[in-house]
């Protein structure tokens, strides 16, 4: 366990989800197709990592599809308060992962697929796809994430 509450998890969860949402808007007013790639680049190393069992690099693969997208943005102020969150993130993501890799492995198929729909709605440049795919991705990460993390209490 790292040392979080239910409710630390949840809070943790709100903050990444105001910062990814925010920055996307912000991101969907023009075209990032060096973005794009990097995000793209990053879901070939997730599917890598599962075909390889690799539930570490699945973990920072993750971590850092979220990442690129807040540093693409170009915020100072966003970004100290992404690292300031970071390795926290990368705790519950690294005890979730291994967890999913554990018990279900297919399970971390729909994970990849909602990185896919979070790129798609991203070229789209269309602000209410972008905060559906958002709000979708982070209710479904905040329930695994807590549910994993309460289990293994």
């Amino acid at each position: 366990m790292i040392g979080l509450t239910t409710r630390d998890l949840h809070e943790l969860y709100d903050v990444r989800l105001l910062l990814e949402h925010f920055v996307l808007e912000r991101l969907s007013e023009v075209n990032h197709e060096s973005l794009i790639t990097k995000l793209e680049q990053s879901i070939d190393q997730m599917n890598m990592a599962t075909k390889y069992d690799d539930y570490v690099q699945f973990a920072y693969q993750d971590l850092r599809f979220h990442e690129l997208v807040i540093i693409e943005a170009g915020h100072k102020r966003i970004l100290r308060l992404w690292e300031s969150i970071r390795e926290i993130i990368l705790a519950a993501l690294l005890i979730t992962t291994e967890k999913r890799f554990r018990d279900d492995k297919e399970a971390v198929m729909p994970l990849i697929e909602q990185h896919h729909e979070m790129i798609k709605a991203l070229k789209s440049q269309n602000i209410e796809r972008i905060q559906d795919e958002v709000k979708r991705h982070f209710e479904d990460t905040r329930n695994t994430i807590t549910a994993s993390l309460v289990n293994e209490a």
